[in-house]
C-alpha cells in the first residue's frame, strides 16, 4: 500500500519505532517524507532500542524530527515523564514531543477518566518543562471516547484514522495518521504515514 493523501496536505512524514527495523533515512526523504517522529520511550522504564540511532540519522538528512512516548495507564505519570526527559535531548529545532494514547494489550488497568486526565496533565507539564514546547497528543478514537482527553486538555491533536480524515476529536486536529501500513523506500516494513493540516 503506497497511498497517501494529496493536496492540501503538503507537509507529510512518517512515525517509526525500533520494531520497524533499520531505516535508510536518505531514501525515506527521497520518497517524500518531510519529517519523522521517532518513538523514544514506553511507560516508565522502557527505551526504544533504535531511538538514538534514528534521532541522529534523521538530523543528518535535514528532515524535521520529533520524539514520541507511548503512555501507559499502568505506570505513574511522573515516572513516565522522567523516562522520556532523560532519553530525549532538548533541541531548539525539534518538533513538539508527542504522547501516544491508546489501549495496549500489556495494560488492562482502566482508571477513572478524571484520574487519567489529571495524570496526563502532570506528565505533559513535566515534559514541556524539559522540551520548552507544548506536547502533541496522538490519540485513537477509542481512547478519546473513554477519557475525553481532547475535550479537557488544551493541546494540539494528532488523530488516527486510515484513509478518511478523522472527525472524532473535540477540537480540530493538527496532524493525522492517514495510513498505518504505507510502503516507502528505506524501510522494509509498512509504516505509519502522517500529514499536517495546512
Amino acid at each position: 500500500m503506497t497511498w497517501r493523501p494529496g493536496a492540501p496536505y503538503t507537509f507529510q512524514g512518517v512515525d517509526v519505532s525500533g520494531v520497524d527495523g533499520p531505516v535508510d533515512w536518505w531514501a525515506v526523504k527521497r520518497d517524500g517524507a518531510d519529517f519523522a517522529y521517532l518513538r523514544a520511550t514506553v511507560g516508565a522504564d522502557r527505551r526504544d532500542t533504535r531511538f538514538e540511532e534514528n534521532w541522529n540519522a534523521v538530523g543528518e538528512t535535514g528532515m524535521r524530527r520529533g520524539a514520541m512516548h507511548r503512555y501507559s495507564l499502568c505506570k505513574p505519570a511522573t515516572d513516565q515523564a522522567n523516562n522520556f526527559n532523560t532519553t530525549v535531548p532538548r533541541t531548539e529545532d525539534s518538533l513538539p514531543a508527542a504522547v501516544v494514547l491508546d489501549f495496549a494489550p500489556d495494560c488492562t488497568t482502566r482508571p477513572l477518566p478524571a484520574k487519567v486526565r489529571e495524570d496526563l496533565r502532570r506528565y505533559m507539564e513535566m515534559v514541556e518543562a524539559h522540551t520548552g514546547k507544548p506536547v502533541l497528543i496522538k490519540i485513537t478514537r477509542a481512547f478519546d471516547t473513554a477519557y475525553a482527553v481532547t475535550a479537557d486538555l488544551p493541546r494540539s491533536v494528532w488523530a488516527v484514522q486510515n484513509y478518511i480524515a478523522p472527525d472524532y476529536p473535540s477540537r480540530t486536529w493538527r496532524m493525522w495518521q492517514a495510513n498505518d501500513a504505507r510502503h516507502i523506500e528505506g524501510i522494509d516494513k509498512p509504516v505509519h504515514w502522517d500529514v499536517v493540516r495546512p
